[in-house]
């Protein structure tokens, strides 16, 4: 008795929907993603073992490197416009509503208050680590100290926004998280300079605080 033959199906697939999904998600994405701003201070962190995150929002990191220069970046830039609106007040210097909008733009900064002004009225390629002299900072808690300022303000800040979000919403606004703050020192930066910084986070209180560093490879 002969064998039945069996029709065969074909096995080419049809991917042009496949392939208009795919080019849609990739145009979705390109078009809705944040391009990541280079940091104007960059320094080499210490290697260590340690696999902690920081947290993506409500952060703020101090930079320290190239020989003592302090640098200050908020993540969220609603924090940035609030604490420089209160940076202002306590330093007496008014700043217009366009510079106000490009300090929000501001992914971190490393001047005094009497020279923020120009760092705003500069273009992007004059704003360089090399030509920001980093913020003041030293060992008391009076206003030569402006990254005692800058933190505080900060905190205070980010606090304001959370709360007045969380009465919006119906909830508790003394249920919020406190603003993280954390040093990212270069490996060579001597310790005096992050002993400024630490003490000048002590002095407000801030006694809990992280350290960026790299993670160091298993040999």
């Amino acid at each position: 008795m002969g064998k039945a033959k069996v029709k065969r199906a074909s096995t080419s697939i049809d991917m042009t929907a496949m392939c208009d999904v795919s080019f849609l998600l990739l145009t979705f994405f390109v078009l809705t993603a944040t391009a990541r701003q280079p940091e104007t201070l960059i320094v080499d962190t210490a290697p260590s073992y340690s696999q902690a995150k920081l947290p993506d929002g409500n952060l703020a990191i101090i930079t320290v490197g190239d020989e003592g220069k302090v640098f200050f970046k908020m993540s969220d830039p609603n924090v940035r416009v609030q604490a420089l609106q209160n940076m202002a007040a306590l330093y007496n210097i008014e700043f217009t509503p366009e510079e106000y909008a490009k300090f929000k733009g501001l992914e971190d900064f490393g001047v005094s208050m009497k020279t923020m002004k120009t760092l705003l009225a500069a273009d992007a390629a004059d704003r360089t680590g090399d030509k920001q002299r980093g913020i003041p900072v030293d060992s008391t808690m009076n206003a030569s100290n402006e990254l005692f300022s800058w933190v505080k303000q900060a905190r205070l800040a980010s606090a304001k926004i959370l709360k007045d979000k969380a009465i919006e919403d119906g909830k508790d606004p003394d249920d919020i998280d406190l603003m993280t703050v954390a040093i990212k020192a270069d490996a060579n930066e001597k310790f005096p300079s992050l002993n400024l910084i630490i003490e000048t986070l002590r002095n407000q209180k801030q006694n809990k605080f992280s350290f960026v560093t790299g993670l160091k490879a298993d040999n």
